[in-house]
């Protein structure tokens, strides 16, 4: 589901996943729309674009359109971003504070960023440059942007700095998640973006409030003087609310008056997104456990050989009287063992090289160079040593889920995985599997980083009847 209101899940392709996940559409120097109330009627604001050619259009015909050369995308965010690791680090110990709830039930053309020319610089440095006219937004990343976030892709949102009027270096990673907060001063502006909303909520906000806040903010926060502010209020602000974003207001499924102290409006709200919830069932954990034992080996599921010396490993393994040594002694043969079948399954190619002798030998090949290994902490690390024998240099990548000990379910904690492991051939380490609710998590990262799902191999020492289905 995806509307207004949500649960922040953490973004963490760069380990980030504290703060507040909202996407924002635009590089805006006004307050969200929640700090929009009156309507008067006052003049078309100018476009810091040149005029349009065609016939005008209101906002409820379509967005404004004038002719400009390619813009530069951008997204707001007040202050230059610090990435802030969830991780407490001790000498021995290290705690991770935050995770991802599950976000998943049991693309589109490149376009040049939007950023401010020398010219503009200079105009916004005198408040002059319009940043409340919809041409200032760029809605077609916003629509991409929120289409990949809805199934449930990874995106990396550009970072914009209204100190400097420029795009950080940085981006922020986000993945989509079981409600998406989409806010801004002309979120219901763009038709295409309107349709992608199933809920859409206008908070009103008095205009002196209003006010009253974009002098705080603008003075406290980014370095500016009181007259250019206000200059830049009623010269742009206020004219661009009174004709795009007020008529925006019959769009809205919800009206909120007093903004965020209006408890009542706010909680009615949040009951109706649980209840939504709650029908659509994000319960995985329950259904996992729950799997029909009677359901057939899947053919994509491989196990070693039953062999004396498989067997005779897993009654060493498994005889609660094995001493600790020995246990790790021949637990770490039989993950060998296992990585080595694991790599038969990878595709070979046929080549011919030539012996010592000069007699040529028709042999094979891995037909992929990208292997990389990836661990779910922390049974997985387990596996690491023996894919590091097997194969040289190989690339190992870590992700953490742990089970929410309120609600049951997985959430994601952490991650690290190489820039571009969609060119990878995986495999996905767990040493025991019970629900598979953890490995299913673990997978559904990897496809949301773009990895083709058949390039997906997970391995495992023990499964459980419902971790193999």
């Amino acid at each position: 589901m995806s509307g207004r209101f949500n649960r922040d899940p953490p973004s963490s392709a760069s380990s980030d996943s504290g703060g507040e996940d909202t996407v924002a559409p635009q590089m805006d120097e006004e307050e969200s729309i929640t700090d929009h109330g009156e309507v008067e009627v006052t003049s078309t604001p100018n476009s810091p674009r040149p005029p349009s050619a065609g016939p005008p259009q209101t906002p409820t015909q379509g967005a404004l359109r004038s002719p400009r050369t390619r813009r530069q995308r951008s997204t707001s965010q007040s202050q230059p971003s610090r990435s802030r690791e969830p991780i407490l680090r001790g000498r021995r110990r290290t705690i991770y504070t935050a995770g991802r709830p599950p976000w998943y039930d049991c693309q589109g053309q490149l376009v040049e960023p939007f950023v401010l020319t020398e010219k503009h610089h200079e105009e916004a440095a005198r408040n002059e440059y319009n940043f409340d006219h919809p041409d200032a937004f760029d809605f077609e990343l916003v629509a991409k942007t929120l289409v990949r976030l809805k199934e449930g892709k990874k995106v990396e949102v550009p970072i914009y700095n209204f100190v400097t009027h420029c795009r950080e270096t940085k981006t922020k990673t986000m993945y989509g998640a079981n409600v998406i907060i989409f806010e801004g001063i002309l979120a219901f502006y763009s038709p295409d973006v309107l349709k992608l909303l199933d809920m859409k909520v206008f908070v009103d906000t008095d205009s002196d409030e209003r006010l009253v806040r974009r002098l705080q903010r603008d003075i406290a926060e980014r370095g500016r003087e009181l007259d250019g502010v206000l200059k830049q209020y009623f010269k742009f602000v206020k004219p661009a609310f009174d004709y795009y974003i007020a008529p925006s207001m019959v769009h809205a499924d919800i009206i909120v008056p007093r903004g965020g102290e209006n408890e009542v409006a706010i909680n009615l709200i949040a009951q109706n997104v649980m209840t939504q919830l709650q029908q659509r069932g994000f319960k995985l954990r329950e259904k996992l456990a729950n799997t029909n034992f009677g359901m057939a080996r899947p053919s994509s599921l491989h196990l070693l050989p039953s062999t004396p010396q498989i067997r005779g490993l897993h009654t060493f393994i498994r005889n609660k009287d094995t001493p600790r040594d020995e246990f790790i002694f021949y637990s770490k043969r039989l993950i060998r063992l296992v990585i080595e079948h694991a790599l038969a399954l990878l595709p070979f190619r046929d080549i011919t090289v030539e012996t010592p002798q000069g007699i040529p030998y028709e042999g094979k090949h891995i037909a992929t160079e990208k292997i990389c290994g990836v661990s779910i902490l922390r049974a997985g690390e387990t596996m690491e040593n023996a894919l590091c024998e097997v194969l040289k240099d190989v690339r190992i990548g870590k992700i953490l889920i742990q089970t929410n000990l309120d609600t049951g379910e997985p959430e994601l904690y952490y991650l690290r995985l190489p820039k571009d492991i969609k060119d990878y051939h995986i495999f996905l380490m767990d040493a025991t599997v019970a629900t598979g609710a953890a490995a299913i998590m673990a997978i559904r990262v990897l496809l949301d980083h773009e990895v083709i799902e058949e390039h997906i191999s997970l391995c495992s020492l023990l499964m459980t009847e419902q971790g193999k289905r």
